[in-house]
């Protein structure tokens, strides 16, 4: 489910902001605490004796989607997806022996209540989907913890409780005893309980040392009426997923891009100072990131690439007559490569199989600036990109959050392509010319050359050879044929490559452009 959040205000610096924030949950307004950190967004439930105040939502169901994955599942058991009543009768109030296996990553996978502070049972608040009691398929959200490896904890405190789970070692022998007059305890509290956020391991370990996972940490919930929200890797916009008339609105999507956050402040300029002290821790943790993959991938690189050199999240442009049709992706500008996912890869094997893979050799910037449509009161900043294929041309219009975004994107999409030309050098392509089978050579210093087919161990014999300075003219038909206008008395090269010559065309220009710039002859 997607959670929408009116703020009451807060200040703070650019990346530490703390204020008052309401969290709608099931149609209803809580509030809560919001502190911002340099990794985290914390958010902690109001203390008060009604439990939360609230306001209806109205109509707008656009915000009540996105954290549940799959086929609708959702990913934390509460006592709100799992009711009393649909708890076996027998089950209720008789003592249960319950054997779990602890997860290296995501311990037992429970949320816990109560304690003698509360006079309350230690009760299972939430059981986490795919993890270790619910692996077990004999725990229910309710059920009493009366021992755990034989500690009795009937007369224990919460903390209590939490330490003896923490040192129960991996085999954890659960007495429990399912109470059905304590569920209405179970469903009070802070509604960010049911915030729905984190992907439970191992589908989203921490990128590198798995030990430190920041989601680990949090599968255990000591704080019952705290959730915190890891910034690395998420995506923070505006204006995408819920409409924002009176730009109030910030969303946070999670990195596995099941999830989504949303921020409402008490007005445009609020709102507009906690995009920003977001928005900048997320992109202060960004080389991490990238040092963290590298590790993790070793010397196998990217998807046939050797190495990041940029990384982030961009809304692109859907097709179609829609014109606020925006989805989220994940964007990695590697030496020779632009690949696009639909999420951040956790597995390494993930990054191998990107959504598309473009080369930048034969993409280029045809776009950008100020576009139609508006997160931010006619600041919306895109730019689009051409590449050329066998296919013909593929374009994607994408946006970015800031001008400085806008900037270090389309810097680095130039630069790449650039780079990528004095990397690779040359190209060559099959094609016939003149009737007769031929192979294209493109060098990036020596220009074009025409050589023959190698036939019958014959060496291959140099048909026509042209400098970049030669070139007048070029054109295709889309299809398959090239044109190549050198002057003279040859007049026009026909080139047949047997296939799209789209990539072709994309390649020479980057190859000019890049030898262009070299020179010095633009900025």
């Amino acid at each position: 489910m997607a959670v929408a959040a009116a703020a009451g205000g807060g200040g703070g610096g650019r990346a530490q902001r703390s204020g008052w924030l309401e969290v709608l949950v099931r149609e209803r307004w809580h509030k809560v605490l919001a502190n911002l950190g340099g990794e985290a967004l914390v958010l902690s439930g109001e203390e008060r004796p009604d439990g939360a105040a609230h306001n209806g939502l109205g109509g707008d169901g656009a915000a009540c989607r996105g954290a549940e994955g799959g086929g609708g599942a959702a990913a934390v058991r509460t006592a709100f997806t799992d009711p009393p009543e649909q708890v076996p009768e027998a089950v209720s109030n008789k003592k249960r022996c319950v054997k779990v296996l602890k997860q290296e990553l995501g311990g037992l996978g429970i949320s816990i209540k109560g304690g003698k502070e509360n006079k309350m049972p230690i009760l299972i608040s939430k059981i986490f989907k795919g993890l270790a009691a619910d692996q077990t398929q004999a725990l229910y959200v309710g059920d009493a913890i009366l021992a755990v490896n034989g500690t009795d904890l009937r007369d224990a405190t919460h903390d209590e409780a939490v330490q003896a789970l923490k040192r129960a070692g991996k085999e954890v022998l659960l007495e429990v005893k399912y109470m059905r007059e304590a569920t209405p305890y179970v469903k009070k509290g802070s509604p960010v309980s049911e915030i729905g956020w984190e992907t439970p391991p191992p589908e989203s370990p921490r990128l590198g040392c798995a030990s430190a996972d920041p989601l680990s940490q949090l599968s255990l919930s000591i704080h019952r009426d705290k959730k915190t929200i890891p910034l690395k890797m998420c995506y923070v916009t505006r204006n995408m997923t819920v409409s924002d008339p009176e730009n109030r609105l910030i969303e946070v999507h999670s990195p596995d891009a099941k999830h989504t956050v949303v921020l409402r402040s008490k007005d445009s300029a609020t709102a507009q100072a906690w995009f920003n002290a977001i928005h900048s821790s997320v992109n202060e943790l960004i080389p991490r990131v990238i040092a963290e993959v590298r590790d993790q991938l070793g010397k196998t690189g990217i998807a046939g690439s050797r190495e990041i050199r940029h990384l982030g999240w961009l809304a692109e442009k859907v097709p179609g007559d829609n014109e606020k049709h925006w989805k989220a992706v994940l964007v990695v500008l590697t030496e020779k490569d632009l690949l696009i996912y639909e999420s951040m890869p956790r597995m390494k094997e993930a990054w191998f199989s990107p959504l598309h893979t473009y080369p930048l050799l034969a993409t280029r910037l045809v776009h950008s600036g100020p576009g139609k449509g508006s997160p931010q009161s006619g600041v919306d900043l895109s730019f689009a990109t051409r590449t050329g294929t066998r296919q013909g041309i593929e374009t994607h219009l994408f946006r970015t959050e800031t001008s400085r975004d806008l900037s270090l994107w389309t810097r680095s999409i130039v630069q790449g392509c650039h780079n990528s030309a004095e990397l690779i050098t040359e190209i060559t392509t099959s094609c016939t010319y003149k009737n007769q089978e031929c192979r294209l050579t493109i060098h990036y210093e020596h220009g074009f050359s025409l050589t023959t087919e190698l036939q019958d161990g014959a060496f291959s014999k140099t048909i026509a050879q042209y400098p970049y300075e030669k070139l007048k003219m070029s054109s295709d038909d889309g299809i398959r044929m090239l044109y190549l206008d050198f002057g003279g008395k040859d007049g026009e090269v026909q080139l047949d490559l047997h296939s799209c010559p789209k990539p072709i065309v994309f390649i020479i220009h980057s190859f000019l452009s890049a030898k262009i710039t070299r020179l010095g002859l633009v900025a």
